[in-house]
């Protein structure tokens, strides 16, 4: 397939080898190779989105769920939703690397490389330096120049770590029966 995409960016000036193929005239082939690529990628998507909608929906239903995610996707496709395919992708590199920031900042700055166990430790329902260097980091990846994902988790991390500087480390109380 490799070498097939190579050699019609050579020959034909375009990299999509369904455009290749439909050049050489091969419509009924191309046809048919797009139906079983589709076909065979697609069943293990429906059937995920069948499993998970039904423990979404908590539902047996599963059949019923089936036929509406694929109504769903279908239609999803017809009105152009792969055109914001690249744009959601750049949202995710925005946005999911400065939780990594976070996540690591607590565990070396706050926990000091070790999380207490977890019938002993204090879980607040929300932990607010976590969430404002969340939303630092992700704020800085959004606008930074050069790379996003990298400067996310930098000022995140950073955020994290001026955030917790004021706190004592007694927010992380070990058992009481612990050696710690």
């Amino acid at each position: 397939m490799v070498l097939t995409g190579a050699l019609g960016a050579l020959i034909y000036h375009e990299a999509d080898i369904v455009h290749v193929m439909l050049a050489q005239g091969f419509v009924t082939i191309t046809v048919l190779m797009l139906r079983l690529n589709i076909w065979s990628t697609q069943d293990n998507t429906i059937y995920n989105f069948g499993v998970a909608g039904c423990n979404l929906l908590r539902t047996q239903r599963r059949r019923l769920v089936t036929v509406l995610g694929a109504a769903i996707g279908t239609a999803l496709a017809v009105a152009g939703m792969h055109d914001y395919l690249v744009p959601f992708l750049i949202l995710l590199r925005t946005f999911i690397p400065p939780l990594g920031g976070v996540i690591v900042a607590d565990f070396w700055l706050r926990h000091r490389g070790q999380y207490p166990r977890l019938d002993a430790a204090h879980l607040p329902g929300f932990h607010w330096p976590g969430l404002l260097a969340y939303a630092a980091g992700s704020a800085a990846a959004y606008y930074a120049p050069v790379v996003p994902p990298l400067v996310g988790v930098i000022v995140a991390t950073a955020a994290y770590a001026v955030l917790m500087a004021p706190a004592s480390p007694a927010t992380c109380r070990p058992h009481p029966g612990s050696a710690d």
